[in-house]
């Protein structure tokens, strides 16, 4: 059986902090690969993203040359809003000999309660939890606890940067950077 991590996100940009808990989650689970799946719409967000097909062309320059790294589109390609339960029963049906292993920060995990067929979710995938400041691993449900180093980055604080005409040189990938830079995105 193959194992899969799932690092889902709006990824809006992504950056280093995204790519410091694939990586360990990876080395620490043991894992084959980490596939990054941006969100159509997340079920908990209600702001605006940036297209979809900016957010994919960032990933993938973002994870260029990480061989165990990839991107999974099956959200984007359902075009409605992305609930982890219905993803993960379509993931399963076409990758039937993957185990997989769902990434979520502290603040998701105590937010687990409320998440849409949760009770039947937990039948079907293992829930990884990386600690963030403030916010604490203790639930009811069954989840595996990752360290990874506090990094304080978020795709807001980068937007507000470039915003601000503020440098994000060690934020995120140079290359990704680079199509902010040339595609004007996150500018005012």
């Amino acid at each position: 059986m193959k194992k899969v991590g799932i690092l889902g996100g709006t990824f809006d940009p992504p950056h280093y902090g995204h790519l410091l808990i694939a990586d360990d989650v990876r080395t620490e689970l043991q894992l084959d690969e980490i596939w990054f799946m941006p969100n159509y719409i997340p079920p908990h967000k209600d702001k605006k993203v940036t297209d979809h097909v900016h957010r994919v062309n960032m990933l993938h320059a973002a994870v260029a040359n990480q061989p165990h790294f990839r991107i999974e589109t099956i959200e984007l390609e359902r075009k409605e809003r992305s609930y982890t339960y219905d993803t993960i029963v379509l993931l399963k049906k076409k990758h039937p000999h993957t185990i997989f292993y769902f990434i979520i920060g502290g603040d998701m995990v105590e937010y687990l309660p409320h998440w849409y067929r949760i009770d039947e979710l937990i039948q079907l995938v293992q829930f990884v939890g990386v600690k963030r400041p403030g916010y604490s691993l203790c639930t009811p449900y069954p989840i595996i606890e990752v360290d990874v180093p506090v990094f304080a980055v978020s795709s807001s604080l980068i937007r507000q940067r470039i915003q601000s005409g503020k440098s994000v040189t060690y934020l995120l990938p140079e290359a990704v950077q680079l199509y902010i830079k040339e595609n004007r995105l996150y500018e005012t």
